[in-house]
């Protein structure tokens, strides 16, 4: 061990983790009188006066070194909106600037990217964060301690772009009420935290302002620097912005499980979002409509845990962070498997088949400040599940105490006719130093109906470095915990889970090799009831490389020990209780993501149970210009001389996918599901216009056909169109 730390030392000594520069970087920005037109040219004088700073100092992949091109910042206000340009030098050429799609929301890692990154209240914890693409496609989110992020937050602002073959450039136009400051007179100046990034997708290369370690990202704003000398306008004694919509839904269904009925529906509905003060903000919604939202994709599950299907819905993805208390695995590779979520937003208007239920209305409130955040939903459900009605309510508080430290509780009480469930909970996040942290959780279940109570608890340490990653999670879940509310990956579980990768560079490795991450995870699951061992994994990655361009190639092995107490039966296949024990091995190779054509394919073989599994995992995707792109997602399973019946049977699960854009505004995104477990076979179609910042038309179409459990198949169709309109006060 000792030796393995030396080298460890060797490899990173020279990019060690450094404390945030002091003095902070200032930037201070010039007030002008004039409405500029954000349209990417910064043709007005005013930006030929407009101060500026370069953003010099390299994150990745040579942490300290100057950045390979120049990046310029300027920026100005006046009393309606802030106002920032970057231009970016570039050499790559007007046509090659890396885009797969124009989506709003874009994957950040396969983009030519700028970022903003704004502490309006300049606690060195929070930010709104503002991005552009190279083709002005926009992604923004709210970050939290670097730690918790809301990515499907929409923000109101407008960007434009302009290419060249030396540079492209990116104006925004921010309003004053997307972003949160303190009370102002309008006279006194303020400070805030600003950092400003780029990806310079091409050579994968990652620049800030403000200097931080590569194992923090651009949104770490205790390394953020000071803008200073900034005049916001007082909040306007409204700010409200209003979202009705208008919703003609047809649908046709034929089935013996589904029923038969032709129907056609007229819906009016909408949003008010309120403003109340720079730190608060309530929303109000009613006839709540979701039918545009992205649907669910396919999954075969073949593992013990209840599969985790993410939010969807934009109104409860707004301010996600702030409820989302609880334990769920880091980038979906470290801390473990297990999910213990006290509120999960998905079991509201929802059934128990996530079948959609109306909502009728509801409200959230949101306050967040430097010292604590608090929160409230409650929303009214109509028929469902066998109740007339539900209502739903969580509350939620948290402390911030120290440099970077928080304590908070949440409440979820879920109510109908028949029953009251009630979950409670207490966690913290403490910060130790830049490295090291604790995250940890106590929560508390009850049912009025059958008079059940229920425990659980969490426990994580994570150290992260320029070199090393470490963690060790511990779950304790009761076989009475049931968050009505909520969701967790299984129950009557004590879990243990550690893990360590590390990032080891040098000049001794290829060039195109960025590092070598060697991991090693382990995690093993006793029966909270006997104590017995029901199952552990050790995986072991000691051949995996992270290539310059962002590809993978990586090797691991897993050993694993099964001990069922009942039956279990992945994809139909009968297991009988018992004890099994297995090796398997797998390989990943993945190109380069931000390419016009880019490929991974995952392979693992070996025992499964009582049997053998091979399965592979490909994905293909086409993207000759970012105004189209077309992928394949093919997961295939062979399970051999598997359960009780020692049988042999192949599963196949096929996902085509398709995005057609003029420009970033209005895009037509499909598509195809076909899975051989039931002979599902899935089509959508939905054509997305925002012919006004957050005003949209959609017009959607789906069509499901599915093998029923007496064999019969189901089809179900539908078509909706739907108009929303956005009016700020």
């Amino acid at each position: 061990m000792r030796y393995l730390l030396f080298f460890i030392s060797f490899c990173g000594f020279s990019q060690e983790v450094f404390k945030p520069t002091e003095p902070r970087k200032e930037f201070r920005p010039l007030k002008i009188e004039r409405t500029l037109k954000a349209d990417g040219h910064l043709d007005e004088e005013e930006w030929m006066k407009a101060p500026a700073v370069n953003l010099d100092f390299q994150v990745e992949p040579f942490q300290g070194r100057k950045a390979s091109f120049q990046s310029t910042v300027k920026l100005l206000y006046n009393q309606q909106f802030m106002y920032v340009a970057a231009i970016l030098q570039d050499s790559s050429g007007k046509n090659s600037y890396r885009a797969p799609n124009l989506k709003r929301d874009f994957v950040f890692l396969e983009n030519e990217a700028f970022g903003i990154a704004l502490d309006g209240f300049n606690d060195r914890r929070n930010a709104i964060v503002l991005q552009a693409n190279a083709y002005g496609a926009q992604r923004d989110l709210l970050s939290f301690d670097d730690r918790q992020y809301d990515v499907d937050w929409d923000g109101l602002y407008r960007v434009r772009t302009h290419r060249t073959d030396s540079s492209w450039v990116a104006e925004f136009a921010i309003p004053w009420q997307t972003l949160r400051y303190p009370k102002t007179d309008g006279v006194k100046s303020q400070e805030w935290g600003l950092n400003f990034f780029r990806l310079r997708r091409a050579s994968n290369e990652l620049t800030v302002w403000s200097p931080l370690p590569r194992s923090m990202t651009p949104l770490r704003m205790d390394y953020a620097g000071k803008l200073t000398g900034i005049i916001p306008p007082p909040p306007t004694t409204s700010n409200i912005r209003f979202i009705p919509y208008l919703l003609q839904v047809s649908k046709k269904s034929e089935g013996t499980e589904i029923g038969n009925s032709n129907t056609s529906d007229f819906k009016l509905g909408g949003e008010i979002k309120w403003a109340i003060s720079p730190t608060s903000v309530m929303d109000f919604t009613f006839n709540t409509d979701f039918a545009q939202a992205d649907v669910d994709r396919q999954v075969n599950n073949i593992s013990r845990f209840s599969v985790f299907f993410p939010e969807r819905r934009q109104f409860f993805l707004e301010n996600a962070s702030l409820f989302s208390a609880g334990l769920a695995p880091v980038n979906e590779v470290l801390g473990g498997s297990m999910y213990i979520q006290p509120f999960f937003s998905r079991t509201i208007g929802l059934d128990q088949n996530v079948k959609p239920i109306a909502i009728t209305a509801g409200t959230r409130f949101v306050y967040r400040s430097e010292k604590r955040n608090m929160g409230g939903i409650f929303m009214r459900q109509g028929e469902g599940d066998g109740d007339p009605f539900t209502n739903f309510f969580v509350g939620r508080y948290s402390e911030n105490f120290g440099k970077q430290n928080r304590i908070g509780a949440i409440v979820t009480t879920k109510s109908s006719p028949s029953n009251v469930a009630s979950t409670g909970a207490l966690d913290a996040f403490i910060r130790f130093n830049d490295k090291f942290s604790f995250s940890g959780m106590g929560t508390m279940t009850q049912n009025s109906q059958s008079g059940e109570q229920g425990f659980a608890d969490y426990g994580q340490f994570l150290y992260r470095d320029n070199v090393v990653t470490l963690y060790w999670t511990h779950t304790l879940v009761s076989e009475k915990y049931n968050p009505a509310m909520g969701f967790i990956s299984r129950t009557n579980v004590i879990s243990n889970s550690q893990g360590i990768d590390l990032n080891i560079r040098g000049k001794w490795l290829p060039k195109f090799v960025r590092f070598w991450e060697p991991g090693v995870y382990t995690e093993v699951y006793h029966s909270l009831k006997t104590g017995h061992i029901i199952e552990q994994h050790l995986i072991s990655g000691p051949l995996w490389f992270n290539l310059q361009n962002g590809g993978i190639i990586g090797g691991y092995v897993e050993g694993a020990i099964q001990n069922l107490e009942d039956d279990f039966n992945p994809v139909g296949i009968r297991i009988k209780p018992g004890s099994y024990d297995y090796f398997r091995k797998g390989f990943l190779l993945a190109s380069d993501p931000s390419a016009k054509y880019s490929a991974s394919s995952e392979y693992s073989w070996g025992g499964y149970y009582n049997g053998t599994l091979q399965t592979l995992d490909s994905k293909f995707r086409i993207a000759p210009i970012p105004h189209m792109n077309v992928g394949l997602s093919w997961n295939w399973s062979k399970f051999e001389n598997m359960g009780v019946a020692r049988e042999t049977k192949e599963v196949n699960l096929l996902i085509l996918e398709t995005r057609m854009a003029i420009n970033p505004r209005l895009q037509l995104i499909g598509f195809y599901q076909k899975n051989t477990t039931d002979n599902l076979n899935s089509v959508n179609m939905r054509l997305a216009w925002e012919y006004q910042p957050l005003s949209y038309v959609y017009l959607v179409f789906n069509t499901l056909n599915y093998q029923g459990n007496d064999t019969i198949q189901q089809k179900q169709q539908s078509f909706l169109a739907k108009l929303s309109y956005l009016k700020q006060f």
